[in-house]
């Protein structure tokens, strides 16, 4: 029995699956979960010594690679000073002018300690900004875990939403509209019912958590045109896609100007953060300026945002988007000859350092309901067999990958030419 194993029998006796987030204990592919006991650069390393190529990046934040020493370095001298205030501090103001600086549509930004609080947050904000009660949100869209957000799409565009988790009370979603992604005419509908009770569009602009599916030509120009029409606020969770796909996120990259954003992942360079931010206008709605209420014990955390600023500033630095794009680039188009050579029908998506491929017939993947149709069996297989000759894919065919720029030539070769003998054997 491997390390891993021993330690995935005694971590279920105390924690929940054996694990602190589902997709981690490897359900959707089968088999026993990879602990990992150190990381650095391109690579992790297993507590039975093996190392693998790792294109998950802790889930999108390390697109410098895994320990870097920027980043390191800020957070121990940060550490030095002491670990938590719960007063103000300058790094707090630092990291608020930095993110303002790269995201010019976020003109005051709240930090808080996670994605699903950003989100969470910024609903709340555009509900109290417009005095109304419903949301809409896209059908395989994920926003973090907070109840008005855990719904998928009923039949119909009109179809008030479905909760997706028991826990979650049916008065709570039915404030949640859902729509098919990339679908601008099922907005349309719904708002020309529905449109005076929406407080908000929520939506990833690049869609993470269906595999990767970018936005179709005009859709978010759509969404931007609707919601002037409602006066509905829109919000960007750029959770995933913030400084991942642009330095200035995907409102850089498709030109559509939020009301709100939502950040996380690469802002906190590995540590546990998040922020919102936007229009002033909306902004001083919260509290202690506004009448809506947001707190959080370790918001603006001073070893958070020392490493948030680390990243920033490393990212900033000129040529570091072209590269990681063309390195991208340069795996996904490695991986597809290697299919069509071995007669494996895939489809392939990118946006910067964001790629998913999905195993499939269709010339294109655009919504949540072609991701399903995939061939998920195909996905399992490829992935152990991928995982032995390690290389680190997300153990999910519904989870998008991540490069970083510690990636090198080497590490892409030997990921393709995996990726070919696995074909081989499928």
């Amino acid at each position: 029995m491997s390390l891993s194993e021993t330690l995935f029998q005694r971590a279920q006796r105390t924690i929940p699956g054996g694990v602190n987030s589902p997709v981690r204990a490897f359900k959707s592919v089968g088999g026993t979960p990879v602990f990992i006991e150190r990381a650095n650069g391109a690579y992790l390393f297993d507590v039975d010594g093996k190392r693998y190529i790792d294109y998950i990046g802790s889930w999108g934040p390390m697109l410098l690679g895994h320990n870097h020493p920027a980043i390191r370095d800020a957070v121990i001298q940060a550490a030095a000073n002491g670990l938590s205030f719960g007063a103000p501090c300058p790094a707090e103001i630092d990291m608020a002018e930095k993110i303002a600086q790269l995201v010019p549509s976020m003109e005051m930004v709240r930090m808080v300690s996670s994605g699903t609080e950003a989100t969470m947050s910024a609903i709340r904000l555009a509900r109290g900004y417009t005095g109304r009660d419903t949301i809409l949100k896209f059908e395989g869209c994920y926003h973090g875990h907070a109840d008005s957000l855990l719904v998928k799409a009923g039949s119909g565009a009109l179809t008030l939403g479905v909760p997706n988790s028991p826990g979650v009370p049916a008065d709570f979603a039915k404030y949640t509209l859902t729509c098919e992604f990339n679908n601008l005419a099922q907005v349309a509908d719904i708002f020309a019912e529905r449109g005076d009770d929406i407080a908000c569009i929520i939506v990833e602009p690049v869609a993470g958590n269906m595999n990767c599916i970018p936005p179709e030509p005009d859709f978010l120009q759509g969404l931007r045109r609707i919601c002037d029409e409602y006066q509905t606020v829109l919000i960007f969770d750029e959770v995933m896609t913030g400084f991942r796909v642009a330095l200035g996120g995907a409102q850089a990259v498709y030109q559509v100007t939020p009301d709100l954003t939502t950040l996380g992942k690469i802002i906190g360079g590995g540590m546990p953060v998040g922020a919102f931010g936007g229009r002033r206008e909306i902004m001083q709605h919260i509290a202690p300026l506004g009448p809506v209420y947001q707190a959080g014990t370790l918001s603006g955390n001073p070893i958070a945002m020392a490493a948030g600023l680390a990243a920033l500033n490393e990212i900033s630095k000129p040529e570091v988007f072209e590269k990681l794009t063309a390195k991208t680039s340069q795996l996904i188009a490695g991986i597809d000859t290697a299919a069509r050579q071995h007669g494996v029908p895939m489809t392939f998506n990118q946006v910067g350092g964001m790629f998913g491929f999905f195993f499939s017939k269709e010339a294109k993947v655009s919504n949540f309901q072609q991701a399903t149709q995939c061939d998920i069996s195909a996905f399992k297989h490829f992935f152990h067999l991928m995982l032995e000759k390690g290389i680190y894919l997300a153990p999910s065919a519904y989870e998008a990958g991540f490069l970083s720029l510690a990636h090198s030539d080497d590490d892409l070769k030997a990921t393709i030419d995996a990726a070919a003998n696995s074909f081989a054997a499928l």
